[in-house]
């Protein structure tokens, strides 16, 4: 089969065909484009020879051979030579011949390198999953690389709570057992620490329930990844009796609640707290967006003249947000910094500000609402949307959501109308921090029951 190769260096099969293989050299490699799928280009040169290009961007260099010295009804083999800039073009064909000759006398170096794979020990397949398995495994990102951040937050839990307990152990010792022993023990606090590494450096790991769910929920992607890669047969989280999803958030505030967070804000701004660090939780509040997604905010995202959010890289993907009045108001009265395209850039350096944590810290203290953290205002959004007497779709368009059923119902929803319920219901909230506090009941809604039916879908 001849897999759509346009002659310079892409190819979407895996097939090898004198049609689609052309020598491998710098340039060709380097010109090797993949934008949506893995591709495949062979070497016309070296027999079996290629290189896969991933749409991540990176690009490594394997081989293609049949067992047991060759054979129509040979099992294939496939086996990574080397990763593209850890290897050169010419490196990688000399390693790939090696390999390829030791194929063709009836070795086979991928089935032996599966072998000892099964054998490895769990801190190598963190090793392994760190360079080839971060990626998206479900919903519409998947098949995607993992966002930067994301990846370095997993593979920190990974290294910090799987590596001391279990990395010594081969991956085909680690069953059911295993894992809910592990979960015991991260959710006791054995891997806690506290360590300083460096001037003004600490390493800070925190056990309990909370870094035991998130981190078995890794453990299980890392098996999963092993599964397909053939190291293990089944994944043993699946079977672990262990609680592999979060509590379920209800905790949203009331009117009341809102007014005490409004004064805190106020009166925090009049003992000087950076203004940037008020204003960003003020938009928490008022759009229900993520914390980054307001922190990390830049002016090209934001659309005066349609009222709109439109987020380049939120969470889901690009995302279009509503603004409601409110909203707009305190964007508009934002002084831009020349030379940075943020709306909230940091004191120093080219990034966006990154001192919410400590000030947040005062903002709920000041208003005596332990706990809350600004993911519970995206929560006060929809609760308030639902309590005031806005629909699913309307609510689903002014928090984002991608969840495919939550999609299915609001995706015809039209700006315009989801701008109004923004506007209305941030604007509940702008009279709640600036302390007219009017309840749904006052407003002739019952808003309890409509609650409870939405809460899983805006959570």
């Amino acid at each position: 089969m001849v897999t759509n190769f346009d002659g310079v260096g892409r190819s979407k099969g895996t097939e090898m065909t004198k049609e689609n293989a052309v020598r491998l050299t710098k340039k060709v490699v380097d010109g090797i484009v993949s934008n949506d799928e893995r591709r495949f280009v062979w070497d016309s040169e070296l027999s079996g020879f290629g290189v896969r290009a991933d749409p991540s961007g990176s690009k490594t260099f394997i081989i293609r051979y049949r067992a047991n010295g060759g054979g129509r009804n040979a099992p294939k083999r496939f086996q990574t030579v080397g990763r593209y800039g850890n290897l050169t073009v010419d490196e990688a064909r000399k390693k790939a011949k090696i390999l390829l000759g030791a194929a063709a006398k009836g070795e086979d170096p991928a089935g032996e390198l599966q072998t000892k794979r099964r054998e490895m020990l769990m801190a190598e397949l963190v090793d392994l999953y760190d360079e080839e398995g971060c990626f998206v495994q479900r919903g519409i990102r998947q098949g995607e690389p993992m966002k930067p951040r994301t990846k370095a937050y997993t593979i920190a839990r990974l290294r910090h709570h799987v590596v001391p307990l279990l990395g010594r152990k081969r991956v085909s010792e680690v069953g059911a057992g295993e894992i809910e022993r592990f979960v015991r023990d991260v959710t006791n606090g054995k891997t806690a620490k506290d360590e300083k590494i460096g001037f003004r450096k600490r390493i800070i790991v925190r056990g309990g329930e909370g870094a035991a769910r998130k981190v078995v929920k890794d453990l299980s992607a890392v098996f999963s990844f092993a599964v397909r890669r053939k190291i293990v047969s089944s994944n043993p989280c699946d079977i672990a009796a262990v609680k592999k999803t979060d509590n379920r958030r209800d905790r949203y505030l009331t009117l009341e609640e809102i007014g005490r967070l409004g004064r805190a804000f106020d009166a925090l701004e009049q003992e000087g707290v950076n203004a940037k660090a008020l204003n960003i939780a003020r938009l928490w509040a008022l759009t229900g967006c993520r914390r980054d997604e307001i922190a990390a905010l830049r002016w090209n995202e934001v659309s005066f003249e349609h009222g709109l959010l439109v987020l380049d890289d939120s969470k889901t993907g690009k995302s279009i947000r509503p603004l409601g009045a409110a909203a707009i108001v305190l964007l508009r009265g934002m002084t831009r910094k020349p030379g940075s395209d943020f709306v909230f850039p940091a004191e120093r350096g080219d990034g966006h500000f990154q001192g919410t944590k400590g000030v947040w810290t005062k903002v709920v203290a000041k208003a005596e609402l332990p706990g809350v953290t600004p993911h519970t205002l995206r929560h006060t959004m929809g609760s308030t949307a639902v309590s005031y007497g806005e629909g699913l779709p309307l609510t689903g368009a002014i928090l984002g959501h991608a969840n495919a059923r939550s999609t299915a119902i609001y995706a015809h929803v039209q700006h315009d109308p989801s701008r109004r319920a923004a506007t209305r219901i941030s604007g509940k909230i702008a009279e709640a921090l600036a302390g007219k506090n009017e309840t749904p009941a006052q407003s002739g809604q019952s808003g309890a029951y409509e609650h409870q039916t939405i809460e899983s879908e805006v959570a």
